[in-house]
This record gives structure tokens, sequence and C-alpha cells, in this order.
């Protein structure tokens, strides 16, 4: 496992998966800050059904595939997720089958980035991605809120 790379932070990223039923019907949201320039973009997706571990990976990866088009190449990440965060930053191993194919893909998609950190947030300080994750659930389709504040 590569060591967590630290991020300058030009680039915000917050993401969030829910699950009803766990596994059960299941959406994820994100919101990238471009810091520079001042501007938020906002997404969630209906994931199908998955357990809200696999929401909350799925979400990391669509937040990281966004950011990198957008193209954020310094990332600070967000998670209120403490498993994600411990996983990915290595103080947890992988165990489960299902999620490893998705720690993989995040590992890939980390690469792409010059600095990154992964920190943990309460859930209180994750609410727009959660607002998001769950809008996806509640309307079973993808959406995107792009803007600025």
């Amino acid at each position: 496992m590569a060591p967590v790379k630290k991020s300058s932070a030009a680039w915000i990223l917050y993401t969030d998966g829910a699950s009803k039923g766990n596994p059960g019907p299941a959406g994820a949201g994100w919101v990238l800050k471009d810091v520079a320039k001042g501007k938020t973009y906002r997404e969630g997706s209906f994931l199908g059904e998955a357990t809200n571990n696999e929401a909350e990976y799925q979400a990391l990866i669509l937040g990281l595939q966004r950011a990198l088009e957008y193209g954020a190449a310094d990332l600070a990440i967000y998670l209120d997720s403490e498993l994600l965060v411990r996983q990915l930053n290595g103080v947890y191993r992988v165990k489960n089958p299902h999620l490893l194919a998705y720690y993989r893909r995040v590992q890939e998609l980390l690469k792409k980035f010059a600095t990154y950190a992964i920190i943990h947030i309460p859930r209180e300080a994750n609410e727009e991605a959660d607002r998001m994750a769950n809008e996806a659930l509640k309307n079973s389709n993808p959406f995107r809120a792009q803007g600025s504040e």
C-alpha cells in the first residue's frame, strides 16, 4: 500500500453513500469544491442494490472520477465513513472481497492526483454529500446540480 500523500487542498471533495436495508436500494453523493475559482459541483447517483459500505466506496469513486474530469490535481477528501478512511489510510486491511475491488479502484484513481489527503469528518460535517446521496436514492435516478457558491 502506498503511503497517503499530503494535499495542498486546491480542491476539496466530500462524498457519502446511503443504503436503505443494507443491502438495499442505494445512492451516492459527492460535492467537489474548486477553492481557487470558488466553484462547487454536486451530483447524486442511484446505485441500485448495495450495502452501505459499497455505496460509500462507489460515491468516492464517482467523486474522484469527476475531480479528475474537472482537472483537480491537489485534493483534500473528506469522508464520514471511519471504515473507508482507515482502510484507505492503511490502518485497516480490506477483508471483504466485495469491498476489495472498490478499494483497488480507489487506489488506481488516487495515483492520478499530484497530492491528496483522506480525512475523517463527523457525519454532521458531511450533510451536503449526504443530501445528494439520499436525493438520488429517493429519486432512483442520477442527477447533477452544478453551480458556484
